[in-house]
């Protein structure tokens, strides 16, 4: 047999609450309800926003770097150190492509310049305009090909090839100077990492 336990009253200061009314009942649900929406459907609407946008920003960087050919405009200030590559400031007509493999990294790069802007940049990979040969046109055919260089106009060519030991960039350049006061400069910068 159980025993008996003496009920309890309720402390003097509590006051009995009278019973829910229906239309309360309704307006605290729906209060929960958009509480709950709240707390997870904004979060969860945010995250299917930034999959999209991450989504999007993934598809322009694959088409940026499964593009062939040169893309119009000019490297970024990292790619321009590492490779290299100083193109003089006023440069018209530039562009670039890059290339990245295990074993050789290469730069692409042309633009339009001056006869200063030739020496300068000369200067500052560590040559000079004395050190390009005439009729000599550095880069190679494959070279040539991956980016769509054709070196069949009227010239006049020059070249020569900087070369530096790893893990410094060997650059081949090419030079037309069609244009006697205006050269366009065609640079192909290797690093092998």
């Amino acid at each position: 047999m159980a025993p008996s336990v003496p009920r309890q009253s309720p402390p003097p200061d509590e006051q009995s609450r009278p019973p829910e009314d229906r239309k309360h009942m309704i307006r605290r649900r729906w209060f929960t309800a958009i509480i709950i929406v709240l707390l997870i459907g904004i979060p969860a609407g945010y995250l299917a926003i930034s999959a999209g946008q991450s989504r999007d920003s993934g598809r322009d960087k694959e088409k940026k770097y499964s593009a062939t050919g040169l893309t119009e405009g000019w490297p970024s200030r990292v790619q321009r150190r590492v490779y290299q590559v100083p193109i003089p400031p006023y440069s018209e007509r530039v562009a670039y492509y890059e290339t990245n493999n295990w074993r050789t990294s290469r730069l692409y790069v042309q633009f339009l310049t001056s006869n200063e802007g030739l020496e300068n940049f000369l200067e500052k990979i560590g040559s000079s305009v004395d050190d390009l040969k005439e009729g000599d046109i550095t880069i190679t055919a494959r070279d040539r090909k991956i980016v769509g260089w054709d070196f069949t106009g009227p010239g006049p060519w020059s070249g020569l090839t900087h070369e530096q030991k790893d893990p410094h960039p060997t650059q081949d350049v090419t030079v037309d100077r069609s244009n006697p006061e205006h050269p366009m400069v065609y640079v192909v910068s290797r690093a092998n990492p």
